[in-house]
Formats: C-alpha cells, structure tokens, sequence
C-alpha cells in the first residue's frame, strides 16, 4: 500500500467524508466488480456497491489497520451479495455481460467462459465465493479465510471441494455432450 493512499485510510478513518469519497473512487472498478461476479447483473451489482458503501462509511471508525481496507470492504461486499442473492431467491443468470466484465486477464473464448460460469454458478455459496476469490482475485487463503470469516482449513477445503465439483460438472457435461 502507498503511503498515500494509508494517509486516505486513516483521515476516513477519522470521520473524513471527502478522504472516503476518494478512497471509494480509487477502488471503484474492484469494488464494482467484485459485487458484479457474485450477482452478475449491473442493477443488482450497483445496489450492492451502494449498500457495501453505505456500511462501510457507517462502521470505518472500526477498521484498525488501514493495510486492510481493501479485504474489510470486500467482506462487505460479500455480504451485501448474499443478502441480495438471497432475496432475488440465487436466480442467476449468466449473460455476454457478465463474461465481458471478467478480469482481462482470462482469456477463455466465449462459450468456454460462458460454461465456466454456469458451473461455477452450480456450485454451494460457499465453494463458489472461495473460487472467485482465489482464482479471479488471486487472494491467498489466509485472506479467503478471513473475508469468509471462517478457519484456513475450511477456506481450503471450499477450494478443494469447489474444484473437485466443477471436475464432476464438466464431465457430466462431456458425457452428455460427447
């Protein structure tokens, strides 16, 4: 983290709107998308943005280390997704969309994108947050475990079983379309 973008932490900290506005703008793209992989749907996604935002302007007063910004706002994030998936019953859909807003650096043809996120979308709340963090956000599984709120060894175990379902995922598939 820069020292700048610490002293932008800490003045927001400090009750600073116009510090949180600007840390809000810095990191907009990842917020946005972040909320976006787990609705996948721009309304949903902004209502998200907002709620996480709303909250963590509320509670920023109890963020203790400012190196962690970044990882408290994403857990809220994550929260505000659920509640949203929640009432929207997980209706899901997946669209051009949401495969064009995934990170540049996947660089997966359009139906294989499109059948990746079917499966990913198949799978427990639980082993599909654990994929998305590790796989589209490179989080380390300390971070995953913390962001979940949840041991390592269950964050790892998400990973593993969330791996092994989409292995089964894609050979039914193969098996149905082979």
């Amino acid at each position: 983290m820069d020292l700048h973008n610490e002293k932008l932490i800490k003045k927001a900290i400090k009750g600073n709107k116009n510090a949180f506005e600007k840390l809000i703008k810095q990191h907009y793209e990842r917020i946005y998308r972040t909320a976006f992989l787990y609705v996948h749907n721009e309304e949903d996604a902004l209502d998200v943005v907002q709620e996480a935002t709303f909250q963590a302007f509320k509670s920023i007063h109890s963020l203790k280390h400012p190196e962690y910004f970044l990882t408290w706002f994403t857990r809220i994030i994550i929260r505000c997704s659920s509640r949203i998936l929640k009432r929207n019953n997980n209706n899901v859909f997946v669209t051009d969309e949401v495969i064009s807003n995934f990170p540049e650096r996947e660089r997966f043809d359009q139906d294989e994108s499109m059948s990746l996120l079917q499966a990913i979308h198949q799978l427990k709340h639980d082993y599909r947050s654990a994929i998305i963090l590790f796989y589209y956000f490179d989080y380390s599984i300390k971070t995953i475990s913390e962001l979940m709120e949840i041991p390592e060894g269950t964050a790892k175990t998400f990973l593993r079983r969330g791996k092994a379902e989409l292995k089964k995922i894609y050979k039914n598939e193969e098996e149905y379309y082979g």
